[in-house]
């Protein structure tokens, strides 16, 4: 029977031929925890008297990086002590956003199985990998057993088409697909992405589209894993290391298939407080920000950074406005550095903080006061998002986020390019 990746990614995992519905358990290659979601699963971990982790783990203090406060010191600490009576790696502060340093660091391998305490661990399948967020201790029960239980997710086909405006990126193709499919519309579906608009997709663009599916509710996706995504593995795995490709059979059945022609596609922003609650930025100029925010998992990455700057060039960010810029790792950070964009977001007036999430999970280096606006490259806007349920939050894409920045109102940052 002709399968989808999902399908053939999880038979192959649970060593028997595996259809969507089917519940399996699965062998897991990779699992993650982050400094929100570790404390939990250490203390799982003792309850169930493990002496030694089944599966291969690591651990990101990304959330609270540095720590805010001596409580979050102890859950830090914590880790640490873990870490070093347990052998698992562990990602410290400055080294930054786990969904970024995790593929980074080449663990990450197209047809993995991949467990993460972290909702957005949908991230890696720009690299092919079957990676999904879980619980604390769903995850400490993998690390026990080296397994996980799945039922097989039913397949979303997303073919993407025609050819991407001007001023216009992936950020907004996915605030585009999540308006029209809704934040509940692939609710524990896969999605596989198709066409030539995805093929002509740069790496980090790839990373931005799947790191939001789960603002639909899917459980995982996949991007083609083609020269690009081989190129980008090369670089960060062992010379000659051979990866194994996994694609859909002809005839695989498929849900629902969806088609999107992006040629008359314009900026996009996710308005308070749904992310699938969308309208053109052109449309928003009446809405003034108080503070603007450039990175995340979603949208931290280099060419994130190289879209912001030239936008920002010798320009200031409007009196009003406060600009903050967190790179996704320390890697991002040094290649802004290198590429002279830090010193662009500097003298425009932004203020670049630590790499890690604390703005955008709202913890602290940006938390809004009551009543204020935030336009964010992030990728979620509920209530509370940013730590004050009281502040409203819009999501956009670096570009507009830039533009909007130096205008002191929400702005189409076409009139830039």
């Amino acid at each position: 029977m002709a399968k989808t990746i999902a399908e053939k990614i999880l038979s192959q995992h649970a060593s028997r031929d595996l259809s969507a519905g089917d519940f399996a358990v699965c062998k897991v290659d990779f699992t993650f925890g982050q400094d929100g979601t570790s404390s939990i699963i250490i203390d799982r971990i003792k309850e169930l008297g493990v002496k030694a982790l089944k599966a291969n783990f690591c651990m990101v203090i990304d959330h609270s990086a540095p720590s805010p406060s001596e409580g979050v010191s102890r859950v830090h600490q914590k880790m640490r002590d873990f870490s070093n009576n347990f052998g698992a790696e562990i990602f410290d502060i400055g080294c930054g956003v786990c969904h970024q340093v995790i593929p980074e660091s080449g663990k990450i391998l197209p047809g993995d199985l991949v467990l993460g305490a972290d909702s957005h661990t949908c991230t890696y399948g720009a690299l092919g990998a079957f990676s999904t967020g879980v619980g604390s201790t769903d995850l400490a029960i993998a690390l026990a057993t080296g397994e996980s239980w799945f039922k097989v997710p039913e397949t979303l086909k997303i073919i993407v088409k025609g050819k991407l405006p001007k001023g216009v990126f992936a950020k907004d193709i996915i605030l585009s697909i999540i308006g029209k499919i809704g934040s509940d519309g692939a609710t524990y579906k896969a999605v596989e992405f198709f066409g030539p608009v995805i093929d002509n997709l740069e790496m980090d663009g790839r990373f931005t589209i799947c790191n939001m599916l789960v603002e639909m509710g899917a459980k995982a996706g996949f991007m083609p894993v083609d020269k690009k995504a081989l190129s980008w593995l090369k670089l960060r795995t062992a010379k000659n290391k051979r990866f194994q490709i996994i694609t859909a059979d002809k005839g695989a059945l498929y849900e629902k298939v969806y088609e999107f022609d992006v040629s008359k596609l314009k900026p996009l922003v996710s308005l308070p407080h749904s992310v699938d609650n969308i309208a053109a930025a052109a449309t928003l100029k009446k809405v003034k920000i108080d503070q603007a925010f450039l990175g995340t998992c979603t949208n931290g990455r280099i060419d994130d950074f190289k879209i912001a700057a030239k936008i920002l060039k010798h320009r200031k960010v409007h009196r009003e406005v406060k600009l903050i810029i967190a790179p996704s790792s320390r890697a991002v950070y040094l290649e802004a550095l290198k590429l002279g964009l830090v010193e662009i977001f500097i003298k425009a007036g932004g203020v670049i903080v630590a790499p890690g999430c604390g703005p955008c999970v709202g913890t602290h280096n940006g938390v809004p006061s009551d009543g204020k606006v935030v336009i964010s490259t992030a990728n979620r806007n509920f209530k509370g998002r940013m730590g004050n349920p009281s502040a409203f939050i819009y999501l956009a894409s670096p570009a507009t986020v830039a533009a909007s920045a130096l205008k002191g109102y929400i702005s189409d940052p076409r009139d830039y390019f």
